[in-house]
């Protein structure tokens, strides 16, 4: 006889099921990314439908279904929801970070602790307005890229590991690169891109928050043309968010729109 089970997670999407239900994507605390269906959510009347939105931190009770489990009970543990969507810059950021992590989780049930609770951490920091959405974004992002083994080199070369520092980047090579080992498309970042990068990786928040805006724009590029090129396609939340940034800082700089295009053509194999 199948067993309920417990356990805590956050919500990464949602889909349509039938006329009153929905599937749940979840990354949870102890069984990793989980698929579940949430039965009658969609009526006026569902005693948890609510709870079972997009950005959702909750505590949920399972049953073990032939082909998707079933929610049967949720109670919600931060309702991050509610300091994220009224912003359209917050949402669009948490956004990026509900698909990334659904990306990189990519085996159902296997656990992925480090991954939940970077997401929840980054959830809550959106939620509390304290810092500026594009940085928490790009923090979550080159995280958990490292997590997946594709953090960007910027203390030593990426392609012969000579300890830095050096002023070329390639998203190809995979961060900074040397002047021997330097690939054709290699731009150079300002030097406080490179130390925001750092700043970010190491969670060293006193330095980040006191970035110019120039800076955290570059930045951003530089991440997202590092990320696609892992995934080998583009998010489909980043371009929202990227366009915020563009709209305020009146676009990005010719060498973060050259590794940009660089990932761009790699994704699409031109």
């Amino acid at each position: 006889m199948a067993h309920l089970y417990r356990d805590t997670g956050v919500v990464l999407r949602v889909h349509k099921l039938g006329e009153a239900d929905r599937i749940i994507t979840l990354l949870t605390r102890k069984h990793g990314k989980l698929r579940a269906v949430a039965k009658g959510v969609r009526r006026t009347t569902s005693r948890f439908g609510a709870r079972l939105e997009p950005f959702g931190h909750v505590d949920a009770q399972f049953y073990p279904g032939r082909t998707l489990d079933v929610v049967t009970q949720v109670t919600t543990v931060d309702a991050f929801a509610v300091g994220i969507v009224s912003d359209y810059q917050r949402y669009t950021a948490a956004s990026a970070i509900a698909e990334t992590a659904d990306r990189l989780a990519a085996e159902e049930g296997e656990p992925a602790l480090r991954l939940y609770l970077l997401v929840v951490g980054a959830l809550r920091a959106l939620a509390d307005g304290q810092r500026d959405s594009s940085l928490v974004l790009d923090a979550f992002l080159l995280r958990a890229m490292a997590f997946a083994g594709w953090a960007p080199a910027v203390a030593e070369c990426a392609r012969c590991g000579l300890p830095g520092p050096h002023t070329a980047f390639s998203v190809q090579a995979g961060g900074l690169v040397c002047a021997r080992c330097r690939p054709a498309g290699a731009v150079n970042p300002a030097p406080e891109v490179i130390g925001l990068l750092v700043a970010l990786l190491h969670g060293d928040w006193d330095a980040a928050d006191t970035t110019a805006q120039g800076t955290r724009r570059d930045a951003s590029g530089l991440v997202a043309a590092h990320l696609q090129w892992h995934l080998e396609r583009q998010l489909r939340s980043l371009p929202l968010v990227e366009r915020r940034v563009r709209q305020g800082n009146l676009g990005m700089d010719a060498a973060t729109e050259a590794a940009t295009g660089a990932a761009s053509e790699a994704a699409s194999g031109g």
